[in-house]
């Protein structure tokens, strides 16, 4: 090999490694790269169980666009099919099966929501529906395919393990799913499989089903999953911990600048394609003091998803909110009878709470005001005149229209 394609073979290797958690192999995705004599076929697989996008998706796929800037065709699954099983990754107890209806709708956003991140030309992306062949197998084929594994190997995944010592109920559907998730692999012909630490028994069962119908096994890059607002749990919709790829700017804004100092290493490397050196000295609080640091960073992902003058006035509104303590220039209208009503009905109305329970949390939080004035008695009645303005914790605000 010469030393200018060793160079850049190196300089390929430094890029898609960045920020992975682990890869199996690093010597075999070095070997598949020297030897490609046409674009390595890159999965990525994604159940449409929830109907948005957040930023922990976007790390795989971030990963992915990388491999496509490289001239690699990104495989995109939508498991339509294998969201009827339910992933257990992860999981205490079998996943809720979903209808075909559910898994439909929440499917429809998908595509446009990845198209925010991946390079959606023709030549570069491949969006395939598992339905296409999953539903055609015989229960023969699945039979066979199921001959593929062993039960004690798939007693090795952590949470089957865990459930069982606690004496929970692990179902034979289960079983399936790891093994329909790598036959995607050989229908496919994946080179590559991308995934987050919870995927990795998955993607490594890809490996075997692969070699059973006598393909190469594909490369398995592991990317970290990515920690929520909380600084705690992953980022998770269910969990109110998340930033929506197709959320205003504005709030996407508010919501990094949210995240524990702790986390702006982990985000920058994660979430953005600044140089290592640089995001050094930006979380670096001797060089540059944290709020700076995360403005940076949340004007970049801002920046990512929509453009740079959104990112600059989603800024500046910030800055004009939180740092004057001003209220936005624009924000939602609350429409409400003229009268009487529950402190806890108008923030639920308001949809800044999505149950009575959320909203009295909020309230005994300390985290809801009218024109300023805080609210703190859960069994309050207000009589909220037309113009005021409901604030519900940080970056939620709403003018009350009387009807």
């Amino acid at each position: 090999m010469s030393q200018e394609k060793q160079t850049d073979i190196d300089g390929r290797m430094e890029l898609l490694l960045r920020g992975t958690e682990a890869v199996y192999t690093t010597d075999a995705l070095r070997k598949r790269l020297e030897e490609a004599t046409k674009p390595l076929r890159i999965k990525l697989g994604m159940d449409p169980t929830a109907p948005d996008i957040h930023l922990g998706h976007s790390v795989v796929l971030g990963k992915m666009r990388q491999f496509q800037d490289l001239g690699h065709k990104a495989v995109l699954i939508i498991g339509d099919y294998t969201a009827r099983i339910g992933d257990p990754s992860g999981q205490n107890t079998a996943r809720p099966t979903l209808s075909p209806e559910q898994i439909q709708d929440n499917a429809k956003t998908y595509f446009q929501q990845a198209g925010k991140i991946l390079d959606t030309a023709s030549g570069k992306l491949e969006i395939r529906y598992n339905s296409e062949w999953l539903a055609k197998l015989t229960m023969v084929d699945v039979i066979h395919l199921m001959a593929k594994k062993t039960v004690a190997q798939m007693l090795q995944r952590e949470s089957f393990k865990n459930r069982l010592a606690a004496d929970q109920d692990v179902f034979l559907h289960e079983f399936l799913y790891p093994v329909v998730q790598g036959y995607d692999s050989v229908v496919v012909e994946a080179d590559v499989e991308l995934g987050g630490t919870d995927q990795t028994f998955n993607c490594l069962v890809g490996r075997d089903i692969q070699r059973a119908y006598d393909q190469q096994p594909q490369i398995v890059l592991v990317m970290p999953l990515l920690v929520g607002l909380d600084g705690v749990e992953k980022m998770s919709k269910s969990k109110g911990n998340y930033v929506g790829v197709t959320d205003p700017p504005n709030d996407m804004f508010g919501k990094v600048m949210s995240i524990p100092d702790t986390l702006m290493e982990n985000y920058f490397t994660l979430l953005t394609g600044l140089p290592a050196e640089r995001i050094t000295k930006l979380v670096d609080s001797e060089k540059t003091h944290p709020r700076d640091a995360k403005a940076a960073l949340a004007k970049t992902i801002v920046e990512r998803y929509y453009d740079q003058p959104a990112a600059e006035a989603a800024a500046d509104e910030f800055d004009r909110v939180f740092s004057s303590k001003q209220t936005p220039t624009e924000m939602p209208e609350i429409t409400i009878p003229t009268g009487t009503i529950g402190i806890i009905g108008l923030v639920v109305q308001a949809g800044f709470a999505k149950s009575n329970g959320e909203a009295r949390r909020l309230i005994s939080q300390n985290a809801v005001s009218i024109d300023g004035d805080k609210i703190t008695d859960t069994e309050a009645d207000v009589s909220p005149q037309n113009g005021q303005i409901l604030r519900v914790g940080k970056r939620r605000f709403g003018k009350i229209v009387l009807k």
